[in-house]
């Protein structure tokens, strides 16, 4: 088995699930690659001894990425960093000649998405890609093949998002995340977007317009000095857009939301047609719900899926499949695209440099459209 030897830039939940995911490689049964961490780096000492402790093939520890950057050994770098640091840490990425897993948004706004393709059209060798990890549960590829075989029949209403509550406590100190300079206008859209836009550009439905209502629902938090600091970012976004297949125009909603009473962390999808109906929601992740309608009654049918992913593993397919397990089917997608030089199929497939060029077409149409309370029209979607 080919080892590719990566490097992890910034250190924190994300980085530690790749190492976690790189320790679990053994798990998938269909791989002739596999990662292998040799390097890692952080602005902060305090992150390192967690992953010195854990991962025995660790041969640099740096604070400044250039120095990994400049290490022959390192092949690829998975980067979680806050996202001003995106175009800057990225493009140095792409322009070193390693390849690239980086965090959304890919930029802390348009400007800065769009700097970074121009850097990655001048490194075609290279292969650069977003992390969303979602779609890759069962339930969410087996609606993406039948988006694939267009069961559906004329599409009537699809609604996706992705609901937390980890700033449901006003008292929880500010962090990166609430401050523009750091995390950007898009606020909540930037974080957790490209989740809930992942499948619908897989799909390739087009966006023509979108009306946006974005809430700054605690406005003030404590710092970790005690002292009440602003808040400057949106905490929940709903997008009301138009868009269309070859079938023709339906709404679509998309929910992002940091601030969602009674979820933890819950990334759902519901498509509604003519012949196909389904839903799908990680708060229960072995039950996919569908309907298929051919005249007389409308039944709902619900679907148990099992461990049934798009990269096999040893586990049964009775047992459950979790956040973690997408973790790893989503980097099982990355490295087999660096094998093969395409996805195994359009929708086990990492997020591509072209839809978060689409994303960020769509928060910044989002932004005008809460700023002036109209719709905006979207032209590159």
């Amino acid at each position: 088995m080919r080892k590719i030897k990566f490097g992890i830039i910034g250190l924190g939940l994300m980085g530690r699930e790749f190492a976690s995911a790189a320790a679990r490689w053994m798990h998938l049964t269909s791989m002739d690659m596999a990662p292998e961490i040799v390097a890692i780096c952080d602005r902060s000492e305090d992150a390192f001894s967690w992953y010195i402790d854990n991962i025995p093939t660790i041969k640099q520890v740096v604070t400044d990425y250039r120095e990994m950057l400049a290490n022959k050994d390192v092949e690829a770098v998975y980067c979680a960093v806050p996202h001003h640091l995106h175009e800057e840490i990225y493009t140095a990425v792409i322009r070193a000649g390693k390849h690239l897993l980086g965090e959304k948004p890919f930029g802390i706004d348009k400007k800065a998405n769009e700097n970074i393709l121009k850097v990655a059209s001048e490194h075609p060798e290279v292969k650069v890609r977003c992390s969303s990890e979602f779609p890759f549960y069962p339930a969410a590829q087996k609606i993406g093949q039948l988006i694939e075989k267009d069961d559906f029949g004329k599409i009537i209403e699809v609604n996706a998002g992705f609901m937390h509550s980890s700033d449901m406590n006003p008292e929880k100190p500010i962090n990166w995340k609430r401050d523009v300079r750091f995390n950007g206008e898009y606020g909540c859209m930037g974080d957790l977007g490209m989740h809930v836009c992942h499948m619908p550009f897989k799909a390739g439905w087009k966006i023509h317009n979108v009306r946006a209502v974005l809430s700054n629902l605690i406005p003030e938090r404590p710092d970790n000095k005690g002292n009440v600091v602003v808040c400057e970012t949106w905490d929940n976004a709903t997008l009301m857009c138009e868009a269309s297949d070859k079938n023709g125009s339906f709404p679509m909603t998309l929910k992002t939301q940091r601030i969602a009473p009674g979820q933890k962390n819950t990334w759902y999808i519901e498509i509604l047609g003519t012949k196909r109906s389904v839903r799908f929601s990680t708060k229960n992740p072995k039950r996919l719900e569908e309907m298929v309608y051919a005249g007389g009654e409308q039944k709902w049918m619900i679907v148990d899926v099992g461990y049934e992913p798009a990269f096999s593993s040893i586990t049964g397919g009775i047992f459950e499949f979790g956040f973690t397990d997408s973790i790893l089917q989503m980097w099982a997608a990355y490295l087999f695209e660096i094998q093969k030089g395409k996805p195994l199929s359009t929708f086990a497939g990492c997020v591509t440099l072209e839809e978060t060029a689409m994303s960020h077409e769509l928060f910044t149409a989002a932004l005008k459209s809460n700023s002036t309370k109209t719709v905006s029209e979207i032209y590159n979607i």
